[in-house]
């Protein structure tokens, strides 16, 4: 589906490393490209022609991405340069202001390092705790399991839509409601799921939400927070500069621009918000439901042939995402990586970010990931490939 959209695919690869970032269709490329060659300018600075046009095209993201994830306001959203940052501004922009010692984070163990590590520095900065939702037999987050960490002193959720390693969808519309009836805060990492599945804001009663352009057909460099809008008064900036001010004086007094520009200090990442405007556009225009189910039918059809092969172990089999985790029996999954990528097979090896899933005995994994540009033919070839492993390497032994 959509191949034909994305210049890269010419240079025969099969690319399966969508869930690391994914490729840039034309129309992506080109809206980049015309920034730089028509009208290149700084925004919320100049008066002229160019400077405006520049001002309309980016703050037009910004409605854009409202519309997409089905948040309130366009103030809700706040450009930055991806997940990791995003999340950087809620926990030292926010929650080292809101939370006091003692008080309890929810995590799970399936987590990237982007949401762990701030809370793990938070936590020694001022003595927050963080309780992991334990994973079930198929390393999922379920909702009961969810329920079993809550306590009186739960003030934060803050948890993946789906799992970078395990590909597991989390009951997240669940969640929210509960936290919301019990006045907890809910952040979710949209990382692995904005670009994949139909998201609601409000109905799904997120109180943040973070996601990065790199990993919807946008580029590098930019992302993402949303926040609700009645809890603007409460986040404090990280960066502070240019742009975000709106007046300060040699006797100590400053003014802070009204949100979201006091969050967005220097010159921000002006082509590529607008390459992630042609992103949502492009994505909208095949609709996520379609990519959605595009995409579980990929990864039945994927693991339907995996299970066929003796010398393979399927981490989780389950359907909701196009993210499979896999280990190959005696052969490092490093090693099964540089052998996929000598067919010109990209996938990707290691922990994906994700060290405490150690602790449920997974460790290093080949991991496929799949989106829309995906086909059957390019699985069946991966598969053919996987076959030939075992003999592949009793050859490199002997």
């Amino acid at each position: 589906m959509k191949q034909e959209d994305f210049p890269i695919l010419k240079n025969n690869i099969i690319y399966f490393d969508n869930a690391a970032t994914t490729l840039k269709p034309s129309c992506v490329i080109d809206t980049m490209l015309q920034y730089y060659l028509k009208y290149t300018s700084n925004i919320h600075r100049g008066v002229c022609d160019m400077a405006k046009l520049v001002d309309l095209l980016y703050e037009n993201v910004r409605f854009k991405v409202k519309n997409f994830i089905h948040c309130n306001s366009a103030k809700e959203v706040i450009f930055t340069s991806g997940t990791t940052f995003s999340i950087h501004l809620l926990v030292f922009g926010f929650m080292k202001y809101y939370l006091k010692k003692g008080d309890e984070v929810i995590l799970s163990r399936g987590e990237h390092a982007s949401n762990v590590i701030p809370w793990l520095v938070l936590a020694k900065e001022i003595g927050i705790v963080i309780k992991y939702v334990p994973l079930n037999d198929n390393y999922e987050v379920t909702y009961d399991y969810f329920l079993s960490c809550i306590t009186s002193r739960t003030k934060v959720v803050s948890l993946a839509h789906v799992s970078n390693v395990i590909g597991d969808l989390r009951p997240i519309s669940n969640i929210g409601k509960y936290c919301r009836s019990h006045h907890i805060l809910f952040h979710v990492d949209g990382a692995q799921s904005v670009p994949h599945v139909p998201i609601d804001f409000v109905q799904d009663n997120i109180d943040f939400l973070s996601f990065s352009g790199h990993k919807m057909c946008g580029p590098t460099g930019v992302g993402c927070f949303v926040i609700r809008e009645d809890l603007l008064s409460f986040l404090h900036p990280v960066v502070y500069g240019g742009g975000m001010n709106a007046s300060f004086s040699s006797d100590g007094s400053f003014l802070l621009e009204d949100a979201p520009l006091r969050y967005e200090a220097g010159t921000p990442p002006i082509v590529e918000v607008l390459g992630l405007g042609m992103a949502i556009s492009y994505l909208e225009d095949i609709g996520l439901d379609v990519i959605f189910h595009y995409e579980e039918k990929l990864k039945k059809y994927l693991i339907e042939k995996l299970l066929l092969l003796p010398h393979i172990t399927i981490i989780n089999q389950s359907f909701h995402s196009g993210i499979v985790s896999f280990v190959v029996d005696h052969i490092s999954s490093y090693d099964v990586s540089k052998c996929l990528s000598d067919f010109h097979i990209c996938v990707r090896a290691g922990s994906h970010c994700s060290k405490l899933l150690k602790e449920d005995n997974i460790h290093s994994t080949v991991r496929v990931s799949m989106y829309f540009y995906n086909t059957y033919q390019e699985i069946d070839e991966l598969i053919r490939v996987l076959t030939l492993l075992p003999d592949i390497f009793k050859i490199v032994e002997s």
